[in-house]
């Protein structure tokens, strides 16, 4: 039988609509700005990945206290739109360690931090995020944390979780951009928090007393750290405030960190994980 014109005029009005809200752009990628209907009609629908920041408040030489936690989420700000992506709040507070003792620095004991990071990450795989990245802006004990946590809530969950260290993941972009080795509170680190406000890289406060080479392995340790820009390598990493490698140094750890996450996804889509 032949469909009557009314009909199809109904079936039309019911159609575009939905191909319509498929094609409208997200208002915004922040977990933390977007309504829960509007969340429910993006995740996992559309959006299977989410980036979570994580890091610490800890003196970096002569930028801000909180560079760990600015760079990730400067990362995640910028990734989210390339990656089809959206944003968790950060997680502030970590594993300090050594420096804690510094105005301004916290440490939070491994057993809460490590319950309440565990819980977020849930929380996220329970809203329907397939792909978790976590972008960790701290080292020391809080990077073995992480590592664990992924494998225990993936486990658990059945999400895929990936937890990128992103001044390790990037140390060969370190040396190609700066010609040497960086460090904590050095020339990378300091240079990324330059490219995102200027403003927090009080370069006229900078003195070569600040930077020290980190101990070898098993020589020797000291409370509190004797020096806030921790060197990798003798002689190499101190900052040099250049604002055009800054720049260029922005530019490319996000070029590498997008690689890693979309060559991750395209993996585990392969083997089908």
């Amino acid at each position: 039988m032949p469909i009557r014109p009314a009909l199809v005029l109904v079936l039309a009005a019911l159609v575009v609509p939905a191909a319509a809200q498929s094609a409208k752009p997200i208002r915004t990628r922040e977990l933390a700005r977007i309504n829960w209907m509007e969340l429910r009609e993006w995740v996992p629908g559309r959006i299977k990945t989410v980036l979570l920041p994580l890091g610490t408040l800890e003196p970096h030489g002569v930028t801000a206290n909180g560079a760990d936690i600015l760079a990730p989420e400067a990362i995640a700000r910028e990734l989210a739109p390339r990656l089809d992506a959206m944003v968790a709040p950060s997680i502030p507070y970590g594993f300090t360690g050594s420096m804690d003792s510094y105005p301004g620095a916290f440490t939070v004991a491994e057993a809460p931090y490590r319950g309440y990071v565990r819980e977020v990450l849930r929380g996220l795989a329970k809203n329907g995020f397939r792909n978790v990245v976590l972008i960790n802006g701290h080292g020391g004990g809080q990077t073995a944390i992480l590592q664990d946590l992924v494998q225990e809530v993936g486990r658990e969950t059945g999400a895929r979780l990936l937890t990128i260290n992103w001044w390790s993941t990037c140390a060969d972009v370190t040396r190609e951009v700066f010609g040497e080795d960086g460090g904590h509170a050095g020339d990378n680190e300091t240079a990324f928090i330059q490219a995102i406000d200027p403003s927090s890289v009080l370069a006229e406060r900078y003195s070569p007393d600040l930077a020290a080479p980190y101990a070898a392995p098993n020589t020797w340790s000291a409370y509190p750290h004797p020096v806030t820009i921790g060197l990798y390598t003798a002689g190499q990493g101190a900052p040099k405030f250049d604002a055009a490698k800054a720049r260029l140094y922005f530019e490319k750890v996000n070029a590498r960190l997008e690689a890693l996450v979309r060559d991750t996804i395209v993996r585990w889509d392969r083997v089908g994980l």
